[in-house]
């Protein structure tokens, strides 16, 4: 106990730099995925990894660093889990796995930062990677370029809104969940292939 009689604050553990960040990184997703870039706070953050502001200063030199660090972690995770250029059911597969491994990453990536225009760049590129992709797929399938376009794009709005809505509903039946977003996919490919 403290000279006035209360409790003092368990110390800090100290960890090797890169181990703190890690830390760091993980709070500050759970803390932004909750409320979002404008209302969180550092000391929010700070809180939720149970750390001073001035350490959290030591490893990022701003509240828009730290989030865009953040960004850049979740991003990687996701290229890597999903990868590169292929799409079909095992990119949905690939796609749920990520979603349920960092849930509150992948709905700061989709949710928060998608609506946050200082951040949206690196949104807007995924889905631009995720609409050409999923394109040079349906393009076979569905004679009319317009109408491959809409597809394509409406397949990625698709495919992130479902694992959305898949976290949401408390991760349901995950053998079956990317058949499932695939099915809905299916029929969007059939109306869009459907002569005029």
């Amino acid at each position: 106990m403290g000279a006035e009689g209360q409790l003092e604050a368990p110390p800090v553990r100290r960890l090797p730099r890169a181990e703190r960040r890690d830390q760091i990184l993980a709070a500050a997703t759970r803390a932004f995925a909750r409320a979002g870039f404008a209302a969180t706070s550092l000391d929010d953050v700070a809180a939720e990894a149970g750390i001073s502001r001035v350490i959290l200063y030591r490893h990022f030199e701003s509240k828009t660093h730290l989030y865009r660090a953040l960004l850049d972690r979740v991003c990687e995770r996701l290229r890597a889990m999903v990868g590169g250029d292929d799409f079909g059911p095992n990119v949905l597969d690939a796609l749920l796995a990520a979603a349920a491994e960092d849930p509150d990453g992948f709905r700061l990536l989709f949710h928060h930062a998608a609506r946050e225009p200082e951040f949206r760049d690196e949104v807007d590129r995924l889905r631009a990677d995720s609409e050409r992709i999923a394109l040079s797929y349906l393009a076979e399938e569905i004679p009319d370029p317009a109408w491959a376009r809409w597809a394509a794009q409406l397949a990625a709005t698709v495919s992130i809104d479902a694992t959305i809505a898949w976290l949401d509903a408390g991760q349901p039946d995950r053998a079956s969940a990317g058949e499932r977003i695939l099915q809905v996919l299916g029929a969007i490919t059939e109306a869009a292939a459907r002569p005029a």
